[in-house]
């Protein structure tokens, strides 16, 4: 199998943006795109109107979510939710726009669709996720009394996506 020749690999910009609430559950927010302008606001009003449908419905676990915004470097742009349920797993849902690899129907980065891929995350998305793994662990599981205003003040530090060593 040859392999083609591609531009040389270079982390993405992650930005924090405040936490907020979507649907009852408090969702803290992580934007990638190698745009220094960030994500335009458009793709991202867009993404966070789909993102009710992303989330579970109530269990019991304090309901907290964690979200990922990319912009790709094409005309694709995707919203990966990771819920806290069942007291110490991850629920995930996603949907894409502009990408036809995922069956978008066209190009526009504002128009999302709930992909039926099994994929969970590109190598820019997946950085917070072992961020968020144990703070959730710090915060949630380990004090006697669990303090979800601490989990959702700890966030990864904005920079790269990678390279933080």
């Amino acid at each position: 199998m040859a392999i083609t020749e591609k531009p040389r690999f270079r982390e993405k910009l992650l930005t924090v943006p405040p936490p907020i609430e979507v649907a009852g559950r408090h969702i803290k927010r992580y934007h990638v795109t190698a745009d220094p302008a960030g994500i335009a606001p458009e793709v991202e009003k867009a993404a966070y109107e789909i993102l009710p449908e992303l989330l579970p419905e109530p269990d019991g676990t304090a309901p907290a979510t964690f979200v990922v915004v990319h912009r790709g470097n094409d005309d694709g742009a995707y919203i990966n939710a990771y819920s806290w349920v069942w007291d110490n797993v991850l629920h995930y849902a996603n949907a894409a726009a502009g990408q036809p690899m995922t069956g978008c129907p066209d190009r526009d980065p504002t128009h999302f669709i709930r992909p039926r891929l099994p994929w969970m995350g590109c190598v820019f998305e997946l950085p917070p996720i072992l961020h968020e793994r144990d703070a959730w662990v710090r915060h949630m599981l380990a004090p006697e009394v669990p303090d979800l205003d601490a989990y959702l003040s700890d966030s990864l530090p904005a920079g790269t996506t990678g390279d933080r060593s």
